[in-house]
């Protein structure tokens, strides 16, 4: 790899390690763009509580912001750094994220859809389910965030975790892929997910894609700074890719949300 931006930090509440650690590890495994895209402050302006444990709060925004700023002009001559976020699309929040994250200078979302509706009262997205509607509004939902046009791409779009009819998960993930290739953005094999051997990168996903014609990028979805130079799962990802025949790309063209 000598591209991820999928790069979280200690803010969300469950990952290790100082931002400029990263840094280090990404210049000495060889990267030349980090991209730092951790999961984005949401307020819940009517609902209680007002964030979950599991990202930055609204007031650490400006620090991360500042931090990711000051490495990228401290290590310039080395890597490329850029500021972005890994955000859900809650379409009740959305304009208010979009105006703090502007605010401080975000360059680019990834979207990364763990929960649907506007999160409150929703299940998590990665659970088990036979819910055929739950696969259906999962699809429907990230269409409508991709159709923004503000996502650079979509992270472990496999996440949601239908255990019913095979046939009916192809028929939505298929509609997802060509609503991905449509809107142009490029799908991510997490590797996360191959490091702590969760339900994805899910193979039935990735051979729809493959068949679609989807550009796919490969996302560290670092929690520690020596993730991002996860070579083993890196290869596993590469071997799925070329056994299927999937397009990889080395670098994403970022959507500047700043304009």
């Amino acid at each position: 790899m000598i591209a991820n931006y999928h790069t979280h930090t200690y803010r969300c509440g469950h990952a290790e390690g100082g931002d400029e650690e990263y840094v280090r590890q990404a210049v000495e495994s060889g990267l030349t763009i980090l991209g730092f895209s951790d999961h984005t402050p949401y307020d819940y302006f009517d609902a209680e509580p007002r964030s979950r444990p599991i990202r930055m709060k609204p007031e650490e925004l400006p620090d991360y912001a500042r931090s990711v700023h000051d490495l990228a002009e401290k290590y310039r001559d080395r890597i490329e750094i850029h500021l972005g976020v890994e955000a859900e699309y809650y379409p009740k929040y959305f304009p208010r994220l979009l105006e703090m994250l502007r605010e401080n200078g975000v360059e680019y979302m990834i979207l990364g859809q763990h929960f649907l509706g506007n999160e409150i009262g929703e299940p998590y997205s990665g659970r088990p389910t036979l819910d055929r509607k739950l696969l259906e509004r999962y699809v429907s939902q990230t269409i409508e965030a991709m159709e923004t046009g503000l996502f650079s791409c979509f992270a472990h779009p496999d996440l949601l975790r239908y255990i019913g009819s095979g046939k009916v998960y192809e028929q939505e993930m298929r509609r997802l892929c060509r609503a991905a290739l449509q809107a142009e953005v490029p799908l991510e094999i997490n590797l996360l997910g191959l490091r702590e051997g969760r339900h994805y990168p899910n193979e039935r996903f990735w051979r729809v894609a493959a068949e679609e014609g989807n550009p796919v990028i490969l996302g560290c979805d670092a929690h520690r700074p020596e993730h991002v130079a996860d070579v083993k799962s890196e290869e596993t990802a590469r071997a799925l890719a070329e056994r299927l025949g999937l397009s990889l790309l080395d670098t994403l063209p970022l959507r500047n949300i700043g304009v």
